[in-house]
């Protein structure tokens, strides 16, 4: 086998890599929904699982929701201020991580591997420069994690197409992306929701199909015939079989003449009597809880009586999506070796976008934090003659400004903390044609039309 030109024998590798596994060992586990669970044929079935409507609608929404967030390239300025710009290393994969899928459709397959099988494996690919210019998304079933006898991983590939890849193949850890979720065995492979879920899930379909047949029985639940004296085993064999063939499935509700006492008594329960909406909707509420999306994003439940959406959709995102998310950017920092300063950041103004009305009202308290322009860009308008300054009310003062007056002698001025009457004007301001006596004359004259106009 060759690792990157170098051709390894078979020996050799045995001996320097050992596979891992999901508990440190060598040996064989098997991890069963309950105690015994193997024993009575109770097996969770992933791909069974996964078509249950809440697992198939959980895993769906997450990686829709996440896939629908633009990734931004940010760089961190000298203020510490992270800002998106442009990088021509970085921003073609980004825009197009490989010929055969989009933006969109490359984060639906990362986020969908890490939430079905517990790991998501991306094998990086490199120009002439060394720069990554491609990511493909692996099948988990086709990756096997490594470890050296001196603690180094490597990642044995199976032979993929879409990938590329040939033949099987053994890359070290630099050239693989690998995100993992909850590492419950091994720091190395993660663990898939679907380890808790699988068992309410099988239920759920369990009742579905239980269901499914007792309507496909024209909704004729199952029974017993008995008759008043012992009958032979070939006598009761002829009569369920003539039973099955004309009265149940398609003729489930014809007359049956029955002859020699033969009497037929109801024995499965009915849909009411064993509460089948009610386990049906706890399945699948036990499933939200275990991927830790609120059950009304799914269709389950009662939608909240809130009309705040954007808290609604903060919920989501802080216990749903964020560990997912950030997980996400670090690995994308790491494995695109990202230098200082440089990072990804996904754009969550898709996710925690508000109504129109409750977005008005924040940009409106934004005032004094962010400009004109920074305003109008949040509602995809472009910029505006002044739109680069914050603005304030007038009455606002600085602390600088307070502190000046506050170390004054007499901050407020005299007469108790008033201010200070205005000194009247010179004498020598007044019209040089003043007549005194002629201003009092008026203002007297004033004075008694004033007092004939209320007496009248």
């Amino acid at each position: 086998m060759r690792v990157f030109g170098l051709e390894i024998t078979r020996r050799k590798r045995d001996k320097a890599l050992s596979s891992v596994t999901e508990n440190r060992s060598g040996w064989f586990r098997l991890f069963e929904s309950f105690s015994g669970a193997w024993q009575t044929n109770v097996v969770v079935d992933r791909n069974l699982v996964l078509s249950y409507h809440a697992v198939y609608s959980c895993i769906t929404l997450i990686a829709s929701d996440i896939s629908k967030l633009r990734v931004k390239l940010v760089q961190k300025d000298a203020d510490g201020i992270w800002s998106e710009v442009a990088n021509p290393a970085y921003d073609p994969v980004l825009r197009r991580p490989n010929p055969i899928q989009n933006r969109i459709q490359f984060w639906e397959g990362w986020i969908l591997s890490k939430l079905i099988r517990g790991n998501t494996y991306v094998l990086k690919m490199r120009d002439n420069r060394g720069v990554v210019n491609r990511l493909d998304v692996l099948d988990p079933q086709r990756v096997t994690p490594m470890i050296a006898d001196d603690g180094s991983v490597f990642y044995q590939l199976s032979a993929d197409n879409i990938a590329g890849l040939t033949e099987d193949v053994i890359v070290p850890a630099r050239e693989i992306i690998h995100d993992r979720m909850n590492c419950m065995f091994h720091p190395l492979v993660g663990v898939s929701p679907i380890f808790a879920a699988g068992v309410a899930a099988t239920q759920g379909l369990r009742i579905q199909n239980n269901s499914a047949w007792f309507f496909g029985n024209r909704s004729q639940p199952g029974g017993v015939l008995t008759a008043p004296g012992a009958i032979s085993n070939e006598t009761a064999a002829r009569l369920k079989e003539n039973w099955d063939s004309n009265f149940t499935g398609e003729n489930a509700g014809k007359v049956a003449v029955l002859g020699d006492g033969l009497k037929y008594e109801q024995m499965m329960l009915t849909a009411k009597d064993s509460q089948l909406i009610e386990q049906l909707k706890w399945t699948a509420e036990v499933v939200c809880s275990v991927f830790h999306v609120p059950p009304y994003k799914a269709g389950i439940g009662v939608m909240p009586t809130s009309n705040n959406i954007q808290a609604l959709n903060v919920e989501y995102y802080s216990q749903c999506l964020q560990s997912l998310i950030e997980a996400a950017e670090l690995c994308l920092d790491e494995g695109l070796e990202m230098q200082n300063g440089i990072g990804t950041e996904f754009d969550l103004d898709g996710l925690l976008r508000m109504d129109s009305v409750t977005q008005m009202e924040v940009l409106e308290k934004a005032s004094g934090v962010m400009t004109i322009d920074e305003k109008r860009r949040k509602l995809d308008l472009k910029k505006t003659t002044g739109g680069d300054a914050v603005y304030l009310q007038q009455q606002n003062y600085s602390l600088a400004a307070l502190a000046k007056r506050d170390a004054q002698d007499d901050p407020f001025g005299s007469g108790g903390g008033a201010p200070a009457a205005p000194a009247p004007a010179p004498a020598d301001t007044q019209p040089a044609n003043y007549n005194p006596e002629q201003e009092r004359a008026q203002i007297a004259l004033f004075e008694k039309d004033l007092r004939e106009a209320l007496n009248a």
